[in-house]
């Protein structure tokens, strides 16, 4: 921030690149974890309740990981310590 406690517009730069960062990670992340459970039903014929199951389980869990991604990098940055010399 900037001396008389304002955010420069670096800080709101670093601040939107961390945002967008921490979605795209999230989502890769999330497409991963879809993937790796719900692959198996859209490769293989599978009965039609696992295939619902793995569906359903792959969508939950991608869920939980975009959000912990994304929450556990934006936490990290806000608490990252200030190096910029002030």
């Amino acid at each position: 921030m900037g001396r008389d406690g304002r955010r420069t517009q670096a800080d709101k730069d670093a601040i939107t690149i961390e945002i967008g960062y921490a979605f795209v990670s999230g989502v890769f992340a999330a497409a991963l974890t879809y993937g790796a459970v719900a692959g198996p039903a859209l490769l293989f014929d599978l009965p039609r309740r696992v295939e619902t199951a793995l569906m359903a389980a792959g969508g939950v869990l991608a869920t939980t990981v975009f959000v912990l991604r994304a929450t556990h990098l934006l936490w990290r940055f806000a608490r990252r310590p200030e190096n910029d010399g002030r």
